[in-house]
């Protein structure tokens, strides 16, 4: 019943989404935290790694599902493994920078992430159990976002630490569950789903950018989060940043 409303280019919307993702991100530094040439050199580096996934996709590389280990890993891994490094090593100094108000506001772009998605299954580049019809209610996390951010950040009587630390660890699932499913429906040799209809738009830009920065960057939000609601002391000040 929603196929009416896909006619217009799905690439165009999600390279949209990737736009908001992208400044939700940057707008999640708190004022006087990072030198303004901080910004500018992490700026060039991240849209530098867009740029990168763009040539990539458009010279076929990610077409080559059979090899192993599997071309998506350059896509997924180093960002990834950068979220790892900073959560290990550098949590004090890079964690304590961000917005706590505007991380949680930031997961609002993924209501139109699986709206997109139910696109790519009616265009059969994605399977359904990809989508909210599907295993995927990742929706969920969009919907919700602005309820948790109104009550957490504009009703001081409610236990909002518990609230947000609840939510995060929830959302974080939910994120982890398809995105388990998206990788075990793509044509590797290890795809154990969706066999009729595999996951195929994420070899193509610029959906390429969902699985090499909005899914890492929803990650990453989900990861300071948590770190940050349960080492700070002054919890309460720091939810209303």
């Amino acid at each position: 019943m929603f196929e009416a409303l896909y006619q217009p280019d799905l690439s165009f919307c999600f390279m949209w989404v990737t736009a908001l993702t992208f400044f939700f991100f940057f707008k999640s530094f708190l004022p006087g935290t990072l030198a303004w040439h901080d910004k500018i050199i992490l700026v060039v580096l991240v849209t530098g790694w867009l740029f990168l996934q763009w040539v990539l996709s458009a010279k076929g590389y990610y077409l080559n599902f059979t090899g192993m280990p599997p071309r998506m890993a350059l896509a997924l891994l180093p960002p990834i493994l950068i979220i790892c490094l900073i959560i290990i090593f550098k949590k004090k100094a890079w964690l304590n920078i961000f917005s706590l108000k505007i991380l949680t506001w930031l997961h609002i772009i993924r209501i139109p992430v699986e709206l997109i998605l139910l696109g790519l299954f009616f265009d059969k580049q994605i399977p359904k159990l990809m989508t909210f019809e599907g295993r995927n209610f990742d929706i969920l996390s969009g919907l919700s976002a602005p309820v948790v951010a109104y009550f957490c950040f504009n009703k001081s009587n409610c236990n909002r630490k518990k609230v947000m630390l609840i939510w995060n660890f929830v959302c974080l699932g939910l994120l982890l569950n398809i995105v388990i499913n998206a990788i075990l429906s793509a044509p590797f040799q290890f795809q154990k789903f969706a066999f009729d209809q595999p996951n195929v738009a994420i070899a193509f830009f610029p959906f390429i950018w969902l699985p090499s920065f909005v899914v890492p960057v929803v990650l990453f939000s989900h990861l300071a989060s948590i770190y940050l609601l349960i080492t700070l002391k002054d919890t309460e000040k720091k939810i209303d940043l």
